[in-house]
């Protein structure tokens, strides 16, 4: 297995044993906990001063930060994405500056690329011929999409809520997909999880790239982090607002600001603030009741459109829940309403499309700012996680609807 000088294997999360990367592939051995991958950081020997030199062109720039080596990487040139200036945002929030980290701009339009290059990485090193994993829709496109660029067969489960961009594109790429469809109504995550356990237990050969049970989606999205802090020539943010379902790329992305802060080129953590659809909102409620873990929702409760963060049972809440409070950061939640009018005013004011799902940073930093949690200094980033066009007919019906009642004509 060819890895980074840094790279020393896996470390469960709940147990803290230590295992083989080349042996231990997904969850651990002992428990059945989250592995998460450790490095010796004495032997990263990169700098501020030599990233500057090596151009901007994708993630695996940070490779001695990574598990696996650039020269190894499945990759599509997922990351180096922007960080646009907001000018209009920073003025109707009342703060110094607003900044969007447009994740749009990666290979299948969203930040699931970062994690799936990663992952798809680890399946190629360890010698797998099939991937599978259920998805709520992008990460599932995404996995197509890096599956085809390794030459492996890709198994996606997908609900029936999830979009049609993404269940056409998991085909276009050549992967097996299998969208669930209950009688009588519309198929939730949860149950694409079912039909793909099943499926993993027909099929004990297929490696899983699910959130979670692979260590590497988290970590190849932890880059994240590090793009943006060099793009605020390593100063922390006063606020990151993340749309938040799984959690992986905040869980990531907290991991990274942990690591150049212990490695000496921050000084602080980032703030990272969880944003949620109220529809569906375990984390936030999680939060603010003072717990370490979140009370799982049933597939009745969820009551929101935006599929991508419509997460009942986010597996990895004491994960999440740790990084919002040992960054001093918080969570939010809002209505539907409120997240697609903020995608609409972000597309109007400053020309930028977020996706339907991913106008919950931009909602949440809107309330946020309300409740005073902002001050007229500071510097907010949003996570734009996708394209707008991943939820074209959720938006333009939205402005139908804004048409219809009034509100903000075209």
């Amino acid at each position: 297995m060819r890895t980074t000088e840094a790279f020393v294997g896996l470390r469960c999360v709940d147990c803290e044993e230590h295992f083989d990367a080349e042996t231990a592939t997904h969850r651990c051995p002992d428990c059945g906990g989250i592995l998460d991958p450790d490095y010796d950081y004495d032997r990263i020997r990169v700098t501020p001063e030599d990233l500057q030199a090596r151009p901007f062109s994708s993630m695996w720039r940070y490779e001695e930060l990574l598990p696996f080596p650039s020269g190894v990487a499945v990759s599509l040139g997922e990351g180096a994405t922007p960080l646009v200036e907001c000018p209009d945002l920073a003025d109707a929030m009342g703060v110094g500056r607003v900044l969007l980290k447009d994740e749009g701009d990666n290979p299948t339009g969203t930040f699931k690329d970062r994690g799936q290059a990663a992952a798809m990485t680890a399946a190629v090193e360890h010698g797998a011929a099939d991937v599978a994993l259920n998805s709520a829709g992008n990460a599932g496109q995404a996995a197509a999409a890096y599956a085809a660029c390794a030459d492996l067969d890709a198994h996606v489960f997908l609900p029936s809520r999830a979009g049609f961009t993404q269940k056409a594109m998991v085909e276009v790429h050549g992967a097996d997909l299998t969208v669930t469809d209950p009688v009588g109504g519309t198929s939730q995550i949860g149950d694409a999880g079912k039909a793909y356990a099943a499926a993993m237990d027909e099929n004990p050969d297929w490696y899983s790239t699910k959130t979670f049970v692979t260590p590497y989606r988290h970590e190849g999205k932890k880059t994240m982090a590090l793009e943006l802090l060099e793009q605020l020539d390593w100063e922390a943010p006063d606020a990151v607002v993340y749309p938040t379902g799984g959690g992986v790329g905040l869980v990531g992305m907290h991991k990274a600001a942990r690591e150049v802060r212990d490695l000496g080129w921050t000084d602080e953590l980032a703030p990272m603030y969880a944003a949620q659809a109220a529809g569906c909102a375990p984390i936030v409620e999680a939060f603010e009741a003072g717990a370490d873990r979140h009370e799982p929702l049933s597939d009745d409760e969820i009551t929101t459109a935006c599929n991508g963060i419509a997460i009942p049972d986010p597996g990895a809440s004491p994960m999440i829940l740790d990084a919002l409070r040992e960054s001093d950061g918080g969570a939010v939640a809002n209505t539907d309403a409120e997240i697609l009018d903020a995608a609409i005013e972000v597309a109007r004011e400053e020309g930028l499309e977020m996706g339907a799902t991913c106008a919950a940073a931009a909602a949440g930093a809107f309330t946020l700012a309300e409740r005073g949690e902002f001050g007229p200094d500071d510097t907010v980033v949003l996570l734009n996680t996708g394209a707008g066009n991943k939820d074209v007919d959720t938006l333009r019906a939205h402005v139908g609807e804004r048409e219809d009642e009034g509100v903000g004509g075209a």
